[in-house]
Order: C-alpha cells, then sequence, then structure tokens
C-alpha cells in the first residue's frame, strides 16, 4: 500500500473513529473526508466511484464543464495515464451558507503508465460543496496551473 493510500485511510478510520464516539464531525472534517475519499477512488481508477461525489448540476471552469464532461475528461485521463496520483497539501474548508460549503487546496497531481510518473503539474484548487442527504457533493471546481516557481 503506498503512503498516500496509507494516509487516506488512517484519516478515515480515525474521523470515522471520531464518529462512534459520539462526537459529530465538523463541516470541514466531513468535507476533507469526502475530498480524501475521491483522492483515493481516482488514485485506484474507479472513475464511477469517484464521480458518484460529483453533483448533477456541478459545474466547473467556470461553467464550462457540466458533470458529463467531467466524467468525459476523467475517463480520458485514466486512459491515457494508467496511474493518477495527486498529493494535496493543506485544504481549508469554510461554511458558505446552510449546508454549503467552500475547500481550497493545492494538488500535485501525476500520471503515467508505471509507478514513476512521466508527467505532473501543480494546480490550486478552489472548490463548492453542498450537503445532501447527509453526503457532501461537488457543486463546483476551478483548478488552476501554478507556476513552477510559485510551487517550490
Amino acid at each position: 500500500m503506498n503512503r498516500s493510500h496509507w494516509f487516506t485511510g488512517l484519516m478515515i478510520l480515525a474521523l470515522a473513529g471520531l464518529s462512534g464516539c459520539g462526537e459529530n464531525l465538523t463541516v470541514e472534517q466531513q468535507v476533507i473526508v469526502t475530498i480524501r475519499e475521491m483522492e483515493s477512488k481516482i488514485e485506484a481508477g474507479e472513475r464511477r466511484a469517484f464521480m458518484q461525489h460529483i453533483a448533477d448540476d456541478f459545474q466547473a471552469q467556470g461553467g464550462s464543464m457540466n458533470r458529463e464532461q467531467l466524467r468525459a475528461f476523467v475517463v480520458f485521463q485514466l486512459n491515457r495515464h494508467q496511474r493518477l496520483q495527486a498529493q494535496l497539501f493543506p485544504i481549508k474548508v469554510s461554511e458558505t451558507g446552510e449546508a454549503t460549503a467552500q475547500a481550497t487546496f493545492r494538488a500535485l497531481v501525476t500520471g503515467g503508465p508505471n509507478w514513476i510518473p512521466d508527467s505532473g503539474q501543480v494546480f490550486d484548487f478552489t472548490t463548492g460543496w453542498r450537503l445532501v442527504d447527509d453526503e457532501w457533493l461537488l457543486t463546483s471546481a476551478r483548478w488552476d496551473p501554478v507556476p513552477l516557481e510559485d510551487a517550490l
């Protein structure tokens, strides 16, 4: 098990343990758990499980991408890179209303045909979330490439 999967699994177990102890998870913790689940699913190539976290009315890149276009983009990337990895840097979550939140983070995304990636890029993400039936769904996303000199 690679380090990223190990950390993701440990984090989910720790947060689930908090929930089992009678403490409610904060909105921040709930959204972070969902983001980490999505990270784990995309790294495992499980596009359907990844897409379950995407709202039907999802919009990305200022409205130029909808849910179906995101699904096609994910399929393309998974076919292009047999192995996708993401290293997420501090995730900051803020409540934006009742049952809505925004999460921002930086991610190093790498891909390649084997264990060693042959391409990578750092992105800044801003994401919007909505709580539906006790599950956080991704409603919006914007990602912008970060120049290498700013990423270091």
